[in-house]
């Protein structure tokens, strides 16, 4: 469909004033749909990637079909559908916990909600960080407008749709990326009930320019390279939401003792694992380890990571255009980076470029790679938590290109003894999320939380403004997370079929939240889990 027909077609004011029962009656439906294009969807996702579905040699990458398609957006419709819920009974849905911080700041734990959030994720916490004192908007009050979506390239679930129509009170023209097409006609069949409704239309993948041109648009919500941010805001002065990236630190904080043999493991595994999903291109991945060269157990951790990432976790196609090209320019950049063929070179394209100690004023420091790389930049500082940690936030924020995400690994003895400078490092790390010991895209994959930039004025890398905020609190400014340095929640890459089977499951019980696919995916997950590596 062609800008001008999709927008005609539109009604915000209809979409305004539709009532709280009929959303809810809506987003139920947009879940039995989902349900019915849980396979359709998976097989489109991976066409569009160029992965060859037919050959079992990449089933594994099958699983992230499941994953990047109903999982993630059933997900935030369940969150979406507990605030609705509650809409109806004459009433908003309220934090879980807050906290004044005494700097004219809140923290509001938003997660875990549900007996099935803590089950699965029982050592979590997942908080907003809102500007002064916490208070929400009742999302059906909102005034409306029409929101325009430029769609991502690195996942075709296009969650912003839904954030767009439930929480803004929007009506939404969505355009994919390019290689998202064939997967959007199916997500057609899925939000069928809200095209009918006319408060959705789909275009056509070459409508970028049409799209952002239109003056009826109220926003326009796009995730991509800052470049393609710059020229948008530049043709037009509609008010642009975007999510453009970054290089993402990984802080590796040296503990008060010495960290097992299974905890280095652990992380190394928990790195790896992040670092090769989707090829690497992940806006929210880790993408520099900060280390102190001080630490003792530097060599045994960065050993076990090459290891993890070369013979512990499956091979990983990389996809994404341009991926080639950045992946020889961080090589040519860096001659003593290791090429690391994960399963032998079998899997085509799934080479990794590991670059240990590649200095603070490095070119892997100062660009984003979005594919399949991970650098290491060792500080000079002593390998105790407190002067590391205050060292290692000022690299990130002077140094690192970006403001998307950041993740700290400190082990819980560490945590528990100087939890006054962890969340000092918290407050200070000038992210849109920070996560300790929980990796930065679960932010992205949460209904709670938001996620964005946090440039604050900045140069413009990873974007303004954020999505997300299912509790429609006033000025959220920074995702927090919380679990344990060896959690049961981490996802852990070591088994193809494992991850495969689990990620199927996921996506059902997404659609669907019920006990009953509740018990089938913890099942799943309790049988794979003794699954020996199988590449």
């Amino acid at each position: 469909m062609k800008t001008q027909e999709a927008i005609d077609r539109l009604d915000p004011i209809a979409w305004r004033d539709t009532s709280a029962q009929d959303k809810l009656d809506l987003l139920r439906q947009l879940q039995d749909n989902l349900w019915e294009q849980v396979e359709d969807l998976a097989v489109t996702d991976n066409q569009s990637k160029g992965y060859p579905v037919e050959n079992g040699s990449y089933g594994y990458l099958f699983g992230l079909g499941y994953q990047g398609t109903s999982a993630l957006m059933g997900g935030v419709i369940a969150g979406i559908v507990e605030l609705y819920e509650s809409l109806v009974k004459g009433e908003m849905l309220r934090p879980l916990a807050q906290h004044d911080n005494g700097d004219g700041t809140w923290d509001v734990q938003v997660f875990p909600r549900s007996a099935q959030d803590r089950i699965m994720f029982p050592d979590r916490q997942d908080w907003l960080r809102v500007r002064g004192r916490p208070t929400q908007e009742i999302p059906t009050t909102r005034p409306g407008g029409i929101i325009g979506i430029l769609g991502a390239g690195n996942y075709s679930s296009s969650i912003e749709m839904v954030k767009a129509l439930f929480l803004e009170n929007c009506v939404v023209v969505h355009k994919p990326h390019e290689l998202n097409q064939e997967t959007d006609h199916v997500w057609e069949k899925v939000f069928a009930p809200l095209v009918e409704r006319k408060a959705l239309s789909f275009l056509d993948a070459s409508e970028s320019r049409a799209l952002t041109a239109d003056d009826r648009l109220t926003k326009l919500y796009f995730t991509g390279g800052a470049e393609t941010a710059r020229a948008i805001m530049e043709a037009t002065d509609t008010p642009l939401l975007s999510e453009c990236g970054g290089n993402n630190p990984c802080i590796i904080v040296p503990g008060d003792r010495p960290w097992t043999d299974k905890e280095i493991a652990h992380q190394a595994l928990h790195i790896a694992t992040m670092a090769k999903v989707n090829g690497g291109a992940v806006c929210g991945r880790p993408q520099t380890l900060v280390t102190s060269r001080r630490w003792p157990q530097r060599k045994a951790f960065l050993d076990a990571l090459e290891k993890a990432l070369l013979e512990d976790t499956p091979a990983s196609k990389t996809y994404y255009p341009g991926s080639k090209q950045v992946f020889e320019a961080f090589k040519d950049a860096h001659p003593h980076a290791k090429v690391l063929l994960p399963e032998g070179g079998r899997i085509e394209d799934a080479e990794f470029l590991f670059i240990p100690d590649a200095g603070e004023e490095s070119y892997a420091v100062k660009h984003e790679a979005f594919t399949q790389v991970l650098d290491e930049v060792a500080l000079a500082v002593p390998a105790e938590p407190e002067a590391f940690l205050e060292a290692a936030v000022a690299f990130c924020n002077d140094k690192l290109l970006g403001t998307l995400g950041s993740v700290i690994l400190v082990d819980d003895d560490t945590l528990e003894a100087h939890r006054k400078a962890v969340d000092k490092a918290v407050t200070d790390l000038n992210y849109g999320t920070v996560g300790v010991n929980t990796m930065p895209p679960f932010a992205f994959m949460s209904p709670w939380l938001i996620w964005g930039g946090h440039e604050a004025g900045g140069p413009f890398v990873s974007g303004r403004g954020n999505f997300g905020n299912t509790l429609c609190l006033r000025n959220a400014e920074k995702s927090i997370m919380f679990s344990s340095f060896v959690s049961p929640g981490h996802m852990l890459s070591t088994n193809k079929k494992a991850w495969l089977h689990f990620s199927r499951r996921a996506a059902y019980h997404a659609a669907h939240p019920s006990w009953f696919e509740f018990a089938r995916l913890m099942g799943t997950a309790l049988r794979e889990q003794v699954r020996k590596k199988d590449f």
